[in-house]
């Protein structure tokens, strides 16, 4: 059983708008324009077809939403197997897209996640399982919930910094997730992702809405996913150790944005 302590599980970034450079190159306005369109009509047409075929065409919504937005999809790193606790650095609303878009997994998201416009229920139909920060004491709950998914053999990919960072900065692995995999006998996967661009970072007072329509803005922008080999816990390993662990194999290219 997982401690709870009477603190808030909110982690807080330091990082805001001042992270984000400026620098980039913009797309012809008509383009930025286009993109928008045409993101509403995949939207529009994903949501009534992956439903009804679920996985593989979740992974294919996610995709098409990235190529929409003129971003390319760079997968490095062994292959995912099922039953992975999947952990990852957070620097955006797209990193959701980005783990749907490489493997079937079941998404670990804050609850405020799940009224986000699209992306909430992009993340609902993956079998999400939402966390309430507001409630320490329902941790326990979670962390039996993800242990049940990955018990299962499904994959259960979470951001355990549990906010967004810049990406050139990045914040502690809470340990928290990491007893569900000690608890399954699943192994970890740590996987970092990395842009190209500043501007993809999700910070400081941003919307939802502006931060999709600056990244629809840009001429162009590259994430790079890369897994690790998978950290194998023992049944009696500490949970915060393998936090470390995990975060001590991304190395530092998980927190530099990709050449």
């Amino acid at each position: 059983m997982i401690a709870v302590g009477t603190m808030l599980w909110q982690p807080v970034s330091g990082c805001g708008d001042q992270c984000r450079d400026g620098a980039d190159q913009h797309a012809p306005r008509g383009l930025a324009a286009l993109r928008m369109v045409t993101l509403t009509a995949v939207l529009v047409g994903g949501f009534l077809l992956v439903p009804l075929l679920r996985g593989n065409a979740l992974r294919a919504l996610a995709r098409t939403m990235l190529a929409v937005l003129g971003i390319k999809l760079v997968r490095q790193g062994p292959a995912l197997r099922p039953g992975s606790l999947l952990v990852a650095n957070h620097v955006s609303w797209l990193d959701i897209l980005v783990l749907l878009a490489v493997a079937p997994v079941r998404l670990v998201a804050k609850g405020e996640v799940g009224s986000w416009p699209a992306i909430g229920a992009l993340a609902g139909l993956s079998g999400a399982i939402f966390i309430d920060r507001s409630r320490p004491k329902a941790l326990p709950t979670t962390v039996a919930e993800v242990t049940a998914a990955l018990r299962a053999g499904r994959t259960v990919a979470a951001f355990p910094e549990g906010t967004t960072f810049c990406g050139a900065s990045q914040g502690r692995f809470r340990p928290a997730l990491f007893q569900a995999a000690i608890d399954a006998g699943a192994p970890v996967v740590p996987a970092s992702i990395c842009y190209d661009t500043t501007a993809a970072a999700f910070i400081g007072d941003d919307t939802l809405f502006d931060s999709v329509r600056r990244v629809a803005s840009l001429r162009s922008l590259t994430v790079t996913i890369v897994t690790a080999p998978a950290l194998r816990p023992a049944a009696d390993a500490d949970r915060r150790q393998l936090a470390r662990a995990a975060q001590s194999s991304l190395g530092p290219s998980g927190y530099r944005l990709a050449a």
